[in-house]
């Protein structure tokens, strides 16, 4: 009989696993200087600070988190080397969970998915399908990314997949009227969360703020007592291409949550901690895996731990 404990221990083990190559990166770089220098240092310091720029968290981020490690050590009275690695994953977890309340899903719930091709979007939407039946949430999807060529078909394979329901047009109409018809549904049905799917056309960000605009009018007056969430899928391989995605998509309608994607296979895990910091924007689930449960709500704590390599 499993204790009470296992399945939580199995749920950081695959977020340390996802990470492993990120930890690599950051984890085995730190120990490399904390074997060289035998004092704390402004060179250690500097040495510190390159090591994060490297693992993408990116210039602005890598000096505040230096700055606040400098501030630690002489406010403490810290003369351990050793003991900044552990201070690090201390400053790491606070930015990350920052002043974001925890996401709770009202009922009813519009959720908006945006991403560029490639991000893993349309997967990411069947792994939070799954993920919140699991929590007992009445479903409804949206197929409105009529834009891409087999968006619709891909997105009707997960939700057959996950057994909920579709709402669906012809490829090229207006996702307006795909928005307009699934809002009209999820009421219908009483569906607690309708998630849309939402074209992700970068090239001409223009279209696209016109696009969600237009949905977002259409939520207004077909749901105005909704809570509506916007999330961006970003690929976590793309390191510091990420952030000018997730820029670019903020400005065309502002931004509630990441979905971080690919972790598994990425040494670019710091790209987190720079999208959090810069752009205040909080990471609300990340993808570990090819599997449909390969999916956690995002925890800072616990991914700076997997961060690095912490029990």
């Amino acid at each position: 009989m499993e204790t009470e404990t296992a399945p939580k221990k199995g749920f950081f083990q695959k977020i340390k696993d996802s990470l492993s190559k990120t930890r690599q990166t950051i984890s085995n770089s730190l120990e490399g200087v904390f074997k060289r220098f035998s004092s704390i240092s402004e060179e250690l310091f500097e040495e510190l600070e390159e090591i994060l720029i490297l693992s993408d968290m990116g210039a602005p981020t890598a000096m505040e988190l230096v700055e606040k490690l400098r501030k630690r050590v002489k406010a403490e009275h810290v003369t351990d080397v050793a003991s900044i690695k552990g201070l690090l994953a201390e400053e790491i977890a606070k930015l990350l969970e920052g002043d974001t309340p925890p996401l709770v899903y009202k009922s009813p719930t519009v959720l908006l998915v945006l991403g560029v091709n490639g991000a893993g979007k349309t997967t990411s939407i069947g792994k939070l399908i799954n993920l919140l039946k699991s929590e007992n949430k009445k479903v409804i999807v949206a197929a409105a990314d009529t834009f891409r060529a087999a968006a619709v078909e891909q997105l009707e394979v997960w939700c057959q997949r996950t057994k909920v329901e579709i709402i669906k047009h012809n490829e090229g109409s207006d996702p307006g009227s795909v928005v307009f018809d699934a809002l009209k549904a999820a009421k219908a049905r009483k569906a607690d969360i309708l998630i849309c799917d939402t074209a992700g056309r970068l090239q001409n960000k223009k279209n696209l703020m016109i696009e969600l605009q237009k949905i977002a009018k259409i939520i207004n007056s077909q749901a105005a007592d909704a809570q509506v969430e916007t999330f961006l899928v970003v690929d976590a391989s793309t390191g510091q291409n990420g952030m000018q995605q997730a820029k670019l998509f903020n400005e065309a309608s502002p931004i509630t949550g990441i979905i971080l994607t690919k972790l598994d296979g990425t040494a670019k895990g710091g790209i987190v901690v720079a999208i959090r910091n810069e752009l205040k924007i909080p990471v609300r689930y990340i993808c570990t895996g090819e599997k449909l449960d390969d999916i956690s709500p995002f925890d800072a704590k616990t991914f700076a731990s997997a961060i690095f390599g912490e029990n």
